[in-house]
């Protein structure tokens, strides 16, 4: 019985995980999807984190994808807090729909509870994420380029690592600038 192994992306992935990007992407009226360049040139900035970056490997044969990086959230007042931006997150055509996306964004999302993280955002479809307990960001302040999007626009709060940890950050989140370009 082949079983699904979820893990974090190994740079021998990188060649793999472009072509369950651009696959699963794929769209006529483009030779590489954007969603293959952002990941790209997020590897090389700081908000790169390899250990939020998993793969989903089916057979020996990654299948499917799911990325966290780091963004900012900046209040109206004080510092910028750390943040998680999902994405992309994507699964080869031929094992979609079998629960291989929903295993390797449950896996991301657990190694970022290990890690401490606190939130969470996302732009994409409200009936996938919110099994995950996603909802519409705009309800705990959040704002960004794509909050006019309405419901798209989701976060996902974090258990807190410690009891003494406040309420999560509130106000505009920050983009690495991989992401204006998508």
């Amino acid at each position: 019985m082949t079983t699904l192994r979820l893990r974090p992306e190994d740079p021998a992935d990188i060649g793999l995980v472009r072509r369950v990007l651009a696959a699963a992407f794929a769209r006529p009226d483009v030779a590489t999807p954007p969603e293959v360049g952002l990941v790209d040139e997020l590897r090389g900035t700081a908000a790169w984190l390899p250990e939020l970056a998993m793969v989903a490997e089916y057979g020996g044969e990654v299948v499917g994808y799911a990325l966290l990086t780091r963004v900012r959230v900046r209040p109206e007042r004080g510092a910028d807090a750390p943040a998680l931006a999902f994405g992309p997150v994507a699964v080869a055509p031929h094992r979609q729909r079998v629960g291989h996306g929903t295993a390797v964004v449950q896996a991301a999302l657990d190694a970022a509870t290990e890690l401490g993280e606190r939130l969470i955002v996302v732009l994409g479809d409200p009936a996938f994420y919110r099994r995950f307990g996603f909802g519409p960001a705009g309800e705990l302040g959040l704002t960004s380029p794509w909050a006019g999007l309405g419901e798209p626009w989701q976060a996902l709060v974090l258990p807190p690592s410690t009891s003494e940890e406040g309420p999560p950050p509130r106000g505009e989140v920050l983009f690495p600038a991989p992401w204006s370009r998508v």
